[in-house]
């Protein structure tokens, strides 16, 4: 099985490949039409809208994807495919989910041993560690972004800075995350599992970022916004809000 590593300077100038042309739409409909995904990857596409991510998030072959709390390696393996053999994919689990269990880095470590995934490196460090600068074309979080706001000694205009010194001048920040009611700011990250929107475009444009559009494509007006997320009344039903920011600079 494929080691992991905390990330390093060394590893990531390696991958930062320069970005070619932009992935078609048939590039993204082979990504998720790939065989070698698994039944239950393919089982919750209906849900989680692939290819609408895909085409949201801008990926390219030939880019490099940093997959923040990667879980079971959903986009993991789509942004494997979509980036192409030229590409690179870093799948980075924070410690801090280390310390709870080390199922997260079995997991996706296994997706990286997968065949075919040799783009993938799976990476572990503490979430607020010091990264190297300008390396990555995209940084994508799917319903983690919350999970951040609970971990000891994370100050989220601190990690956003963070993710920004990632990523290259016109790199692409794209969170998704379960939507909690407007006005509730960061409240019910820890019992619902939800984040206000208003709150995480706050905390991106505090770092710099550049607000840059949202996809409506997983939202779900009917969601009250009062169950936890893993109630079965909504499970797989939440109004799920997805931005996009941008780095300034570099070319569009």
């Amino acid at each position: 099985m494929r080691r992991s590593h905390p990330i390093g300077l060394g590893l990531l100038l390696a991958l930062a490949v320069p970005m070619t042309a932009p992935a078609s739409a048939q590039t993204i409909a082979s990504a998720v039409a790939d065989p070698a995904r698994p039944a239950t990857d393919r089982d919750r596409d209906a849900e989680r809208k692939p290819a609408e991510m895909l085409a949201f998030a801008g990926v390219k072959p030939g880019m490099v994807v940093v997959d923040l709390m990667p879980g079971g390696g959903y986009f993991t393996r789509l942004f494997s495919d979509a980036v192409g053999p030229s590409g690179r994919v870093i799948a980075l689990v924070p410690d801090e989910v280390l310390k709870r269990s080390d199922r997260a880095l079995t997991t996706i470590n296994a997706v990286a041993a997968e065949p075919g995934r040799s783009n993938v490196t799976v990476q572990h460090n503490p979430l607020m560690a010091s990264e190297p600068n300008n390396v990555a074309d995209i940084i994508w979080t799917s319903q983690n972004y919350h999970d951040f706001h609970g971990m000891p000694g994370v100050d989220m205009v601190a990690f956003n800075k963070l993710m920004f010194r990632m990523l290259r001048p016109g790199g692409t920040y794209v969170v998704l995350d379960h939507a909690a009611a407007p006005g509730s700011g960061a409240t019910h990250t820890n019992d619902l599992h939800r984040i206000d929107p208003a709150t995480v475009r706050s905390e991106a444009e505090a770092a710099g970022f550049i607000f840059d559009g949202e996809s409506k494509a997983v939202s779900n007006p009917a969601d009250p916004h009062t169950a936890k997320v893993f109630d079965p009344s909504i499970r797989g039903h939440t109004d799920q809000f997805v931005y996009r920011f941008r780095k300034p600079g570099g070319k569009r």
